[in-house]
């Protein structure tokens, strides 16, 4: 069985997802708003990020997300979120930087970012599924060549006017499937998981 791509993001309603999780995260651009997940009040969406991690066996991460995750979560191994950080430290992580002499402390970590199509296919061989968190500036390489089985987004209803978004213009013209139902908190955060298919968009003329 191939193993899966899944790319994991939190976005605002106007697709930024730039710096998320913390004031220091990506202030890159001059971002003003880096942090603005976690000042939001959204209780209902724990219970889903934990449940769509329960299939992860690989991480595949940006440079800049996998230092973040480097620094926190072998340091968060107990308490509420010591389940994901126990997942995290244990399963391989793979970086993508063209640097070929990047240091990678974390233990199960390695480089890719030579071929990345190759590489990609290498992954699925290897694992079931294999999760990209964050790591905006990679999902856009991603996306642009198709590389990518589920997308599963976390929508909050914010509109910052600025930042990275999720869907440049270099994506590669794609039909994707809606899996499952929207699911709500009572916030009005909305999780969207879509999968890929092999259909691309067509254009007509709406007639009577």
């Amino acid at each position: 069985m191939t193993g899966r791509i899944l790319i994991d993001l939190f976005m605002t309603l106007d697709g930024v997802a730039q710096g998320p999780g913390g004031t220091d995260e990506d202030p890159s651009g001059g971002f003003e708003f880096s942090g603005w997940q976690a000042g939001y009040p959204s209780s209902g969406m724990g219970e889903t990020v934990s449940k769509g991690m329960q299939g992860l066996d690989a991480l595949l991460l940006g440079r800049r997300t996998y230092d973040i995750f480097a620094s926190y979560w072998p340091h968060h191994t107990d308490g509420p979120s010591g389940e994901i950080g126990r997942l995290f430290d244990r399963v391989p992580k793979y970086v993508a930087s063209r640097n070929a002499d990047i240091a990678l402390a974390w233990r199960n970590s390695r480089r890719v970012g030579g071929d990345l199509i190759a590489e990609i296919a290498e992954l699925r061989a290897q694992h079931v599924e294999v999760h990209v968190i964050g790591s905006i500036d990679f999902v856009h390489s991603l996306l642009a060549k198709g590389l990518f089985d589920e997308f599963n987004l976390w929508v909050y209803p914010i509109l910052l006017g600025t930042g990275k978004k999720v869907f440049d213009d270099g994506a590669k013209p794609s039909v994707l499937r809606l899996l499952e139902p929207p699911v709500v908190d009572e916030s009005g955060v909305m999780l969207l998981r879509y999968g890929r298919t092999d259909l691309v968009p067509e254009v007509g003329t709406f007639e009577d």
